[in-house]
């Protein structure tokens, strides 16, 4: 009987195994990651350079809700020194808070001197200020803020359709004495960018599912070297209902 030999080129060979190679690499990736290997490979992503432990840069942001008036903030971060500032125009009035490490400043109208009374008025304070440098470096520090003390990260990540679109979500908790919120940061399975991130009061398993909002990402604005969110838009997620957008200018 005679013998048949099949002749495969090289290369076709090589292009074989390596077709082979990335579809088991592509089958592969994400199964086996912890919650705490996608945060590093989201934050590799958002910030290559590692540059927001020592962020120094301004924020501009329009603040854009139903039946206001477009508030614009001009916010400065310092993370080194401990610095934050912002200044809020909304319609005619200017407000500006800066805390400098323990020092803390408020102006009404460019005034610093006023009164206790008009500090009610307006509801100024410096517990206030606080919550803005809070809310602030939290949000435009995503995901890196996730590696903060008191953040309890999921073992495991799920993947989850929001919207028509597929995403690996990651469940995220705080410590009693950070916070009870429930988070969820929503990952596009390919780049590990963030697009979505959602949050309940509590467990959102119990009572807490029908509180909090959720906040979808679109676009990219690159300061100091990080990629951070260009728009972030805020619905219920009770109804859906449509609470405002945030424009990174």
């Amino acid at each position: 009987m005679q013998k048949l030999y099949l002749y495969v080129h090289p290369k076709r060979l090589c292009m074989k195994f390596l077709l082979v190679f990335l579809l088991m690499v592509f089958t592969c990736s994400g199964q086996d990651l912890s919650g705490e290997e996608l945060l590093n490979r989201a934050i590799a992503y958002h910030d290559p350079s590692g540059n927001w432990s020592s962020f120094n840069g301004t924020l501009n942001i329009h603040m854009e809700t139903p039946n206001n008036p477009v508030r614009k903030s001009e916010i400065k971060i310092d993370i080194p020194k401990e610095y934050f500032y912002v200044k809020a125009v909304s319609d005619t009035t200017v407000t500006e808070y800066e805390l400098n490490k323990d020092n803390c400043t408020i102006r009404l109208n460019e005034r610093a001197n006023l009164s206790e009374d008009i500090k009610e008025k307006h509801n100024l304070s410096c517990e206030r200020a606080m919550l803005y440098k809070n809310y602030y470096t939290y949000l435009y520090g995503l995901p890196m803020k996730l590696k903060d003390p008191g953040t309890i990260i999921a073992d495991t990540f799920l993947r989850k359709e929001f919207k028509g679109k597929e995403y690996l979500v990651l469940k995220v908790t705080y410590a009693e004495t950070v916070g009870n919120d429930v988070w969820f940061f929503y990952f596009d399975p390919e780049t590990y960018a963030m697009k979505v991130y959602q949050f309940f009061k509590g467990d959102p398993k119990k009572e807490g599912k029908n509180t909090g909002e959720y906040i979808l990402l679109t676009g990219e604005f690159e300061v100091e070297g990080i990629k951070m969110p260009k728009n972030r838009a805020w619905y219920y997620n009770k109804d859906d209902k449509y609470l405002g957008t945030d424009f990174l200018k």
